[in-house]
């Protein structure tokens, strides 16, 4: 799926170099706001293994993990759907990272918005939820910019590098998204 200048696509094997050495470059920009991924992680064999779990829980509608792309086709950031409930619920957690040099050009709003149309468009769901940091200002602007709703704060919700942060939540229903 395309926007502008972006693309987004299922997370394969095939991606693994790529994506490693994307996951690398960035690493220290990452761990500054989201817990680090530990050594280990960055090891092709290991990034091999676990994308290949990935595709499988994509098989089975657990998630549906994305790579995005420019136009030179250079992996610039990941978008993801996790945690996917159907039967009454039919709902996503969103999340998203865009690589540090790419930042402030609208990639991550880009990004978010293509997976929200796979989200309710491909796999039918009804209802979308992310949370941040509340300093991080740039990822609620991706949130506000694609319609999603502020629904709470919860303190001390995620500990990064042995501190504790508190969370901010918004959501967005399929039926808001299409208005």
């Amino acid at each position: 799926m395309k926007h502008n200048k972006l693309s987004i696509s299922l997370l394969k094997t095939e991606d693994a170099e790529a994506l490693l050495a994307f996951e690398r470059v960035n690493r220290k920009y990452f761990s500054s706001t989201l817990p680090d991924r530990g050594d280990d992680y960055f090891h092709l064999e290991n990034i091999t293994n676990i994308i290949a779990s990935i595709e499988e829980e994509q098989k089975r509608d657990l998630c549906y993990m994305y790579t995005v792309r420019n136009s030179d086709e250079e992996i610039v950031g990941r978008v993801n759907l996790f945690s996917v409930v159907r039967g009454d619920m039919q709902s996503a957690e969103l999340g998203y990272r865009i690589g540090e040099k790419h930042n402030r050009k609208g990639y991550g709003t880009a990004a978010a918005a293509l997976a929200i149309r796979e989200a309710f468009e491909t796999h039918g769901l009804h209802r979308l939820y992310a949370s941040t940091d509340p300093a991080n200002i740039g990822s609620q602007i991706v949130l506000i910019k694609n319609r999603f709703q502020f629904t709470g704060r919860t303190p001390e919700y995620i500990q990064i590098n042995e501190k504790w942060y508190d969370s901010i939540h918004f959501s967005l229903l399929r039926k808001d998204w299409k208005k």
